[in-house]
């Protein structure tokens, strides 16, 4: 297993797992989200290369010998410097973290998630966060177990 920055070579894998967390997102939700991709080729080929997107892969060889996605992991630097009530820190948002679903249970979700802190606190972050959707009971479950805890919630009333 390998986690790496992710290069242009992994759009296909991208694309795959970013259509099973957008599924997840439907099925609890499909009054808010789509059937569809995320991204376009063209959207992640200049994600890519976004020093202040970074996304991250793991990755094994295949049986035919190629190298596969097994996991992804979309981030964002957040920072509001000057900002009226917000302090100068610089955050490392999560927007998605996917293991492809017939790699759950192997520790691929924890081993990447580690290596996003790793990157952090080695770039000078204050802090890692994410939002999780409610109906994602086991993304919070997951995120939980490692050790994340609520910063704040959102609410909604539906009219």
């Amino acid at each position: 297993m390998i986690i790496r920055r992710a290069e242009q070579r992994d759009i296909p894998g991208l694309h795959r797992l970013l259509s099973q967390v957008n599924l997840v997102h439907h099925e609890g939700r499909p009054d808010l989200f789509k059937v569809g991709n995320k991204y376009t080729d063209a959207e992640l080929e200049t994600l890519l290369s976004d020093d202040a997107r970074p996304v991250f892969v793991v990755t094994e060889e295949g049986p035919n010998g190629t190298e596969q996605v097994l996991a992804h992991g979309f981030c964002m630097v957040k920072y509001h410097p000057g900002d009226n009530i917000l302090t100068d820190v610089r955050t490392l948002y999560i927007d998605d973290i996917c293991v492809e679903e017939t790699a759950r249970g192997r520790q691929i979700g924890k081993a990447l998630y580690e290596h996003v802190l790793a990157y952090a606190r080695s770039e000078g972050f204050y802090n890692v966060t994410l939002n999780v959707w409610c109906c994602n009971e086991g993304a919070m479950r997951f995120y939980e177990a490692m050790g994340m805890h609520p910063q704040k919630v959102g609410m909604e009333t539906i009219l």
